[in-house]
């Protein structure tokens, strides 16, 4: 596994790539995730909590899982990296430049993600670090959900 130094953003740039990597785990979305979702948050909306009601009057003829449960199923979906940052102190989560769902997460669902380095950018305060990930149902060409995430070394 290759290492970089958080404070060498020159070499980082190698890190950066038009190209996703492997496949993460694998992640089943089941109803009860769903419900239990909607009940922690608030969002008990019919297409999500609904089977019946789906089966007779949504498009999908089935519930849909949220996009924000999606989202925060990443972590939970793990993969292999083949690269190190070392040498920081604290890495923190600092933001998104682009959060887009762009298509549905039928309930039953098995999900998985993969993830480029979008850019590597140094400032005074640290290195910053945009990761572009993608979410897709095991089988689907299009991405459900595409995030970019920020966090920066320090």
């Amino acid at each position: 596994m290759k290492q970089y130094t958080f404070s060498d953003v020159e070499s980082m740039q190698e890190l950066v790539s038009e190209e996703f990597g492997a496949w993460s785990e694998e992640v089943t979305i089941s109803q009860d995730m769903i419900n239990q979702f909607a009940e922690l948050t608030g969002d008990d909306y019919w297409l999500h909590t609904d089977p019946a009601k789906c089966a007779e009057y949504s498009p999908f003829k089935s519930t849909i899982a949220h996009g924000f449960l999606t989202l925060v199923l990443i972590p939970k979906m793990r993969t292999e990296q083949n690269y190190e940052v070392t040498g920081f102190k604290n890495m923190l989560n600092v933001g998104s430049d682009k959060l887009r769902f762009t298509g549905i997460v039928p309930a039953g669902s098995t999900v998985h993600t993969r993830s480029r380095i979008k850019s590597v950018v140094g400032s005074v305060k640290g290195t910053t670090m945009t990761m572009e990930q993608q979410i897709h149902v095991v089988g689907e060409k299009r991405p459900a959900l595409v995030y970019e995430m920020m966090f920066m070394y320090m």
